[in-house]
């Protein structure tokens, strides 16, 4: 029985991912829930398990290349044994053009099945007829960008496989200053033929500006990783998305931190678990949350949605990027169950570990940049909530307390948030709520 392997949705924002590596080639024996291949998305660098116990029949999209979600990158044949003939690598030579000519033309082979002469229709577009708006080839976060910016998509230049309009393309375009096409379409009449010419001041749309000479032997120069430069355009796009206002609280932790003194040698021995400092935070914030819904919301066109579970994105920094595992459901976790989870989570993105679903669906996002001594900063919503928390290091600080200094245990916590949703009265009231609960801290650890 064949069984498709299929692009995993590694985020709700996420339509496409980069096969980096395969772990398997045709012909081998593979186990379910054994690591198959590793890809490279937004914000996820991770190994899939293989979906069934079998042999490696195919595989379809090869190592380096970009496809949306949910397209068919290998067969696996779960009837068969590893002695067992598999086609070879030269029948399979052909598969590669369906992943670069558009998720709507897979979508039809796959419906019309594995006909021989599948590939001939691939050829079919080359005539260089302008195409429209409709015809255009984009991933769905693409076509809602361009409806966002009033940008006609058939007049973006397009360097994706197969001639698809990405992310890239579209930014590129916007960034550009070209003017959207909306005066294009009122050119229709019949007496203007030659209005389709009209877009041509817009091709030029962006001119990056000459490489710069170096020296030789004096720079290093890599090109950036697929994760990296999905981080870099979530980054951009959140910037470009959210009007992003700060509000930043000076907390005393004082007796959070007496406190995680006196108990880690019996809360370790007790439970196995490290004490951080990360869940007396994220059970402050789960608090502030409920107090104030309208920081764990997002926006979607003119709504704001609320959400009932609280999902915390907790960011973990690697040694190739950035990823944001989620604690899901964490309201309904006690202090013990968000040690756990983010232990476990932090330990397994290190180790590419995480399933899909432990990297979407978050709500509210934790970034804990103190670990390595910084005292503030100013984080970027992660899209498409409404709300970050950034918590810097924790410093011993000479305070003022009753007209007498003393030297107090202090963390300088910012929220980041989008003005579009939330109002600097609400930001504030919040942060003064969550400083109250950590500054008063009384809840039991074990």
């Amino acid at each position: 029985m064949a069984v498709d392997v299929v692009m995993p949705q590694m985020g709700e924002s996420v339509v496409e991912g980069t096969v980096t590596k395969w772990l398997r080639k045709p012909g081998d024996a593979v186990r379910q829930d054994e690591p198959l291949f590793e890809i490279s998305t937004d914000k996820v660098d991770a190994e899939i398990p293989s979906p069934a116990t079998g042999v490696l029949k195919e595989i379809k999209v090869n190592a380096g290349q970009t496809v949306e979600v949910n397209t068919i990158v290998a067969v696996i044949d779960a009837g068969a044994t590893a002695g067992a003939p598999v086609p070879t690598p030269a029948a399979a030579a052909p598969a590669p053009p369906p992943p670069q000519s558009g998720g709507a033309l897979r979508s039809a082979e796959r419906e019309a099945g594995p006909s021989p002469s599948a590939p001939a229709p691939v050829a079919a577009p080359a005539p260089s007829a302008p195409a429209t708006q409709a015809e255009v080839r984009s991933s769905p976060l693409v076509r809602r960008l361009a409806s966002e910016h009033q940008v006609d998509l058939s007049q973006v230049p397009a360097t994706g496989d197969g001639g698809r309009v990405s992310k890239r393309d579209l930014m590129n375009f916007i960034e550009s200053g070209a003017k959207p096409a909306a005066a294009a379409p009122a050119a229709v009449p019949v007496p203007r033929p030659p209005a389709p010419a009209a877009p041509a001041p817009a091709a030029p749309s962006y001119t990056p500006p000459p490489p710069v000479r170096y020296a030789p032997g004096s720079v290093r120069i890599e090109p950036m990783s697929t994760m990296r430069k999905r981080i870099a355009e979530h980054m951009v796009l959140s910037k470009r998305t959210s009007p992003h206002v700060y509000t930043i609280f000076a907390v005393d932790v004082t007796n959070i931190d007496n406190l995680r003194r006196q108990e880690k040698a019996r809360f370790e021995s007790t439970t196995g678990q490290k004490l951080t400092f990360m869940p007396f935070f994220c059970q402050a914030t789960v608090a502030m949350l409920r107090q104030f819904p309208v920081i764990n919301s997002s926006m979607q066109e003119e709504s704001i949605v609320y959400k009932n579970d609280i999902n915390l994105g907790i960011a973990v920094s690697l040694d190739w990027g950035l990823i944001v595992p989620v604690i899901k459901h964490a309201e309904e976790k006690n202090f013990l169950g968000l040690q756990h989870a983010i232990n476990d989570l932090s330990s397994r993105a290190r180790s590419k570990k995480l399933s899909p679903d432990e990297v979407q669906d978050g709500t509210f996002s934790i970034s804990n940049y103190g670990i390595y001594g910084g005292l503030l900063g100013t984080p970027i919503i992660n899209q498409p909530q409404a709300a970050i928390l950034g918590i810097g290091g924790i410093h011993k600080t000479p305070v003022v307390i009753n007209d007498a200094i003393a030297i107090r245990s202090v963390v300088y916590l910012t929220l980041s948030f989008d003005h579009r949703i939330v109002d600097g009265a609400t930001a504030e009231q919040a942060m003064a709520f969550l400083r109250d609960r950590l500054e008063g801290w009384d809840a039991p650890i074990l």
